[in-house]
C-alpha cells in the first residue's frame, strides 16, 4: 500500500483501487495506467449507421506471453480471440499496420492474442501455443461497444489516470477514452480572472459533463470544465508516443454554447485520426465580458478563461496521451473570434502551435447600417465603447440604480447569474483591456510583431450570411424591398446595391427567394468572406503568419437556420440548398451520423482528415502513405483528382472548396469586397 498525493492506493498487478470516495457503478473503478499504456484501436469510417459492423481492441505494452492474459484481465478484458481477428480481418490489418507506420509498435514482430500470437505482414499470420518468452505487445478485447457520445460508462470500462497530484476517473466507449467535466480552474469569482485548478490529492470522477456556463435559464457560474477524448493513455509517467492536440473553443455569440455540444464531440476524430481532442467551457455574456471604465472590472474574463484552460492543458495533457508542445486552437463563430483574439494576445502566444478560425465574423459599418452584428468579433471596443453599448443599461435593467458606482456594483454582484445573462442588454464584447487584448484588431501589417507567427486556417460556409439575413414573411413588390427587409437597410442603399451590378439578381419566378439569395450573398460577403479572405491574404504576404490556408464549404447538413429554410429538396444534396452558419462542425469532427448519400460520407472523411493533418503537422495535406496504410481509399482518390491544398500566396488565394472530391479556385467576390470596403489589402492598410 502506498500513498500518492494524499490518495490511498492499493496496487495489484496492473490495477490501482482508489479508496478516497465511493463509486456509482456496481464495481469500483480499479483500472489504471500504472503498469502499461493503453491504446484503443478502432477502424472508424465515420458512418454512424455502420458502427455495429465493427469492433475494437485494446493494445497494451509488451510483456512475456505468460503475463499476457493477466494484463488483459487487469482491464476487465480477455486476450483477443483469433476468430475475432479473422472476422474483422480488414479492420485489424489496417489498425495494426498503422501502429507500425507510426512506429508505436512493430507489427511484424507480433502481438500476443488468445492461444498464441499474430504477426502482420500484408496479412494476419497466426502462431498457436507457446511462442517464446519474448515480450510482445498484447491485444485484448474491447467490450465497451456503446458508440453514442451521450452514453456513459459501463461496468469495467472505467480507467484512472493520475496527473499533477490528482486522479481522474474516465471511461472508454467504442471509439475513445473519455474524461468529461474536469475542472481546469478553481470556482471563479464574479468579474475576477480565473486561476488554474489548485487542489491536489483529489480523485475526480470525470464520467459526465460539468455544468455549462450560465446562459438563458440554465447553467452555472461554477462551469470551468474541460473534456478530453483520446485514443491513447500512456503508462503513468511516460512521455512516449504523445499525440497532437486539437483544442476546441465553442461558438454561440459569446452568450451561449458549451464544450459538451455533440456536434463537436471529439470521439470520432480521436479514433479515426489518432489525435487528442480537448473541448472547454468559458464564461459567457455579462459574466464573461462585462467592463466598467475606471474600475478593476475590465472584461475579457471569458478570453482569460480560455488561456487558463490552455495552461491546464499544457500542464496535464501528456497524462492523457496528448503532446503539450503540439496544440492547435480551433473554434467556430464566436469560437473563431476567440481564436482571432488569442492570435494577438500576449498572454496566449506561445501556448499553441497552430490556429483554425471557422466562420469568423468581421465587417464594419457598411451599407448605411448604424452597426453590423459581426463587427465586434474582429474589431475590439475600448472600455468606454463597451460601457456605452452595454454598461448603464445592465445596471438599470437589473434594478441597481444607486447614484454611487460602488453601490451599483455591489448590487449587481448579488443578482443571480441567470437573471444577469437574461437581461435585455448583456455584455458580449471582446475589449481592449490592456492585458489579454491590447490592440484594436489583429495586426497583420508588414511591421507587425504582435501576432502569433504560426500556421493558420480560415474559412467559411458558402452561405454563412443566410443565417443572419431575414427571409421576408410577406410577398414582395420588388427586389429593392427584399434587400431592405432582409438586410435592414434603407431604399437608398438598396438602390446602390442594384446599381453596382456586383450582386446580380437571377429570376426563377420566386421573387422572395431570388431576392433573398442576393441578400444572403451580400451578408456572407460583408460579415464573413471579405474579412476572412483579407485576413489570410494580409497575414500571408506580410509574413505575420508562418503559412495560411483558406477554404469554403460547399457541402453541409443543417446549421443555424432561423428562417426555417430547410435543406435540399427531397433530402438530396445535389439539389439547391443553403450552406448555413454552424453546419461545418460535423464535417470537421466527423459527427454527421447517418449520411444522406455516399458523397456525404466520403466528403466528411476527406475534410476531417485535412483538419486533423493540420493539427499533426501544421499543414493540411495528409501523407499519401498514411492514407494508404489506414485504408482511406476515398480520400486518396479525392486528393489525386484535386491536388494538394495550397497555401494562400497572393491575390488569387487559392481557396479549397469542400465537397467530394472538392475543387480549388481563386478568392471569391474580390471586386464585391472592394466595393464593400473590405478588400484584400484591408489589414495591410491597418484595418482601414
Amino acid at each position: 500500500m502506498v500513498s500518492l498525493s494524499g490518495v490511498i492506493v492499493v496496487a495489484v498487478g496492473f490495477t490501482a483501487l482508489s479508496q478516497s470516495q465511493p463509486f456509482e457503478s456496481k464495481a469500483p473503478a480499479n483500472v489504471s495506467n500504472a503498469e502499461t499504456s493503453v491504446t484503443l484501436l478502432y477502424q472508424n469510417n465515420l458512418n454512424g449507421s455502420d458502427d455495429n459492423n465493427h469492433v475494437g481492441a485494446l493494445l497494451l505494452d509488451p510483456v512475456p506471453q505468460a503475463r499476457a492474459s493477466a494484463a488483459c484481465a487487469a482491464l476487465n478484458e480477455k486476450l483477443l480471440p483469433k476468430a475475432t481477428l479473422q472476422k474483422y480481418k480488414s479492420d485489424f490489418l489496417r489498425a495494426l499496420s498503422y501502429q507500425d507506420y507510426a512506429e508505436y509498435s512493430n507489427a511484424t514482430g507480433g502481438y500476443y492474442v488468445e492461444n498464441g500470437a499474430v504477426v502482420v505482414d500484408s496479412q494476419l499470420i497466426f502462431s498457436t501455443g507457446s511462442t517464446s518468452q519474448r515480450a510482445l505487445p498484447v491485444l485484448c478485447t474491447q467490450s465497451a461497444n456503446n458508440s453514442s457520445s451521450s452514453a456513459g460508462p459501463v461496468n469495467g470500462s472505467e480507467i484512472i489516470v493520475a496527473s499533477e497530484g490528482n486522479k481522474y476517473i474516465g471511461y472508454r466507449n467504442q471509439k475513445s477514452f473519455r474524461f468529461l467535466g474536469i475542472p481546469y480552474a478553481d470556482t471563479p469569482q464574479r468579474w475576477k480572472y480565473s486561476k488554474q485548478y489548485s487542489k491536489t490529492g483529489q480523485t475526480i470522477r470525470a464520467t459526465a459533463y460539468g455544468s455549462q456556463c450560465a446562459q438563458g435559464s440554465s447553467g452555472s457560474e461554477d462551469c470551468l470544465f474541460v473534456n478530453i477524448q483520446t485514443p491513447y493513455i500512456p503508462k503513468s509517467g511516460s512521455k512516449e508516443n504523445l499525440r497532437p492536440v486539437m483544442f476546441w473553443i465553442h461558438g454561440g455569440g459569446f452568450t451561449g454554447g458549451s464544450g459538451a455540444d455533440s456536434l463537436s464531440d471529439g470521439g470520432n476524430l480521436a479514433s479515426r485520426e489518432d489525435i487528442v481532442v480537448v473541448n472547454i467551457n468559458y464564461r459567457l455574456s455579462t459574466l464573461g465580458f462585462f467592463a466598467i471604465p475606471g474600475t478593476e472590472i475590465i472584461g475579457n474574463y471569458g478570453i482569460a478563461d480560455q488561456i487558463v484552460a490552455l495552461d491546464w492543458t499544457i500542464a496535464n495533457i501528456a497524462s492523457f496521451g496528448g503532446d503539450p508542445k503540439k496544440i492547435t486552437i480551433i473554434g467556430e463563430s464566436a469560437g473563431a473570434g476567440s481564436v482571432r483574439a488569442l492570435l494577438g494576445s500576449p498572454q496566449a502566444i506561445g501556448k499553441y502551435q497552430g490556429a483554425v478560425a471557422m466562420s469568423n465574423l468581421g465587417g464594419g459599418v457598411t451599407l448605411g447600417l448604424n452597426g453590423d452584428y459581426g463587427t465586434t468579433y474582429s474589431s475590439y471596443y475600448t472600455l468606454n465603447e463597451s460601457w456605452t453599448v452595454a454598461g448603464s443599461q445592465i445596471f438599470f435593467a437589473a434594478g441597481c440604480n444607486s447614484s454611487r458606482l460602488s453601490l451599483q456594483i455591489s448590487c449587481l454582484e448579488q443578482v443571480s447569474a441567470q437573471k444577469l445573462v437574461s437581461l435585455p442588454t448583456v455584455a458580449r464584447y471582446v475589449v481592449q483591456d490592456g492585458k489579454y487584448v491590447n490592440t484594436p484588431n489583429l495586426i497583420l501589417t508588414t511591421s507587425n510583431t504582435s501576432t502569433a507567427h504560426i500556421p493558420v486556417i480560415f474559412g467559411i460556409t458558402r452561405d454563412d450570411g443566410a443565417s443572419f439575413s431575414t427571409y421576408p414573411k410577406n410577398p414582395l413588390s420588388d427586389h429593392s424591398q427584399g434587400l431592405q427587409l432582409s438586410l435592414g437597410i434603407n431604399s437608398t442603399w438598396a438602390q446602390k446595391i442594384i446599381d453596382s451590378k456586383l450582386f446580380p439578381f437571377t429570376s426563377t419566378g420566386n421573387l422572395t427567394l431570388d431576392s433573398f439569395n442576393v441578400s444572403q450573398r451580400i451578408a456572407t460577403d460583408k460579415t464573413f468572406r471579405c474579412i476572412d479572405q483579407a485576413t489570410v491574404y494580409a497575414g500571408s504576404v506580410s509574413g505575420a503568419f508562418e503559412k495560411a490556408y483558406y477554404y469554403q464549404f460547399e457541402r453541409t447538413i443543417n446549421g443555424y437556420d432561423p428562417n426555417n429554410l430547410g435543406g435540399p429538396k427531397d433530402g438530396h444534396p445535389e439539389n439547391p440548398y443553403f450552406r448555413f452558419h454552424g453546419a461545418d462542425m460535423p464535417w470537421v469532427f466527423g459527427t454527421i451520423g447517418v449520411p444522406r448519400d455516399e458523397k456525404d460520407l466520403w466528403s466528411v472523411q476527406l475534410v476531417s482528415g485535412y483538419f486533423a493533418e493540420f493539427v499533426r503537422t501544421g499543414q493540411p495535406n495528409p501523407d499519401p502513405e498514411y492514407l494508404r496504410v489506414r485504408g482511406y481509399e476515398k480520400s486518396i482518390e479525392a486528393v489525386r483528382k484535386t491536388g494538394p491544398w495550397e497555401e494562400v500566396s497572393g491575390k488569387r488565394g487559392p481557396v479549397r472548396f469542400f465537397d467530394y472530391p472538392g475543387s480549388r479556385s481563386g478568392f471569391v467576390d474580390v471586386e464585391q469586397c472592394e466595393w464593400l470596403g473590405y478588400g484584400l489589402n484591408y489589414y495591410l492598410n491597418g484595418g482601414k
